[in-house]
């Protein structure tokens, strides 16, 4: 699509704010207004459209896709995002350890480990490493501990969550994603553990690196979605 305004403002005012374009605020798929619920979150939204120039590339805007989503989709969808999220704890990546190669096994539990009791002190939720690749079941109260501290947040923070957790595959990394514990940076390489370690032995492959760029990309979007919400 071509670009079809030449400027960019933020509405200023009370919240919520909104993103205007030649003085028509911005209206998503849906067709509703996309009002913001933070000066800094429509000022980083601003900036990405007006970085477009003479076509619009949609891919170069993470953060107007996640405020779209939240918009276009909560919360009628918020039970949705909510089980969808939840659902990655009962096979949480950072549980899954490899009984071979030995330094493999070692890397995964002197880095996964901690965050697994981060997980046990934050929300009371202790989760178990198993070495199997087969489902291996949580306790029960660990899973409703996980839950509640998903279904506390709001429905922005939530979409927020739900670009982590997806992009990681990994309920815990998430949420200390989303509690500021961990950065984007740190969590990807928590997430890409086993897959880097492969790199470091044979090599990268030009689609494995584009792959793998992507992720990090969005990541990096969902932690600076989640801060902007915060400012």
């Amino acid at each position: 699509m071509r670009r079809f305004y030449r400027e960019v403002a933020v509405r200023e005012g009370a919240p919520p704010h909104a993103v205007l374009l030649d003085g028509r605020p911005v209206r998503t798929p849906a067709r509703r207004i996309l009002e913001l619920p933070t000066r800094a979150l429509a000022s980083a939204i601003a900036e990405e459209w007006d970085a477009q120039r003479e076509s619009i590339q949609p891919h170069t805007m993470p953060i107007t896709r996640l405020a779209v989503t939240a918009t276009d989709l909560m919360p009628e969808r918020r039970s949705d995002a909510i089980a969808e999220v939840v659902g990655y704890a009962a096979t949480e990546l950072l549980c899954y350890r490899a009984v071979a190669p030995a330094d493999l096994a070692r890397r995964q539990h002197e880095r996964w480990q901690p965050w697994l009791d981060w997980a046990a002190e934050t929300f009371g939720a202790r989760l178990h490493p198993v070495r199997t690749l087969d489902p291996a079941p949580q306790p029960e109260a660990s899973l409703a501990a996980l839950r509640a501290a998903v279904e506390a947040l709001a429905d922005w923070p939530l979409i927020g969550l739900h670009a982590a957790v997806t992009t990681t595959g990994s309920l815990v990394l998430g949420l200390a994603l989303c509690r500021g514990a961990l950065s984007a940076e740190a969590a990807f390489d928590l997430a890409q553990l086993d897959e880097l370690y492969e790199i470091e032995r044979w090599g990268e492959e030009r689609e494995q690196q584009r792959r793998l760029a992507a992720l990090r990309r969005d990541l990096v979007a969902a932690e600076r979605f989640l801060r902007l919400l915060e400012a």
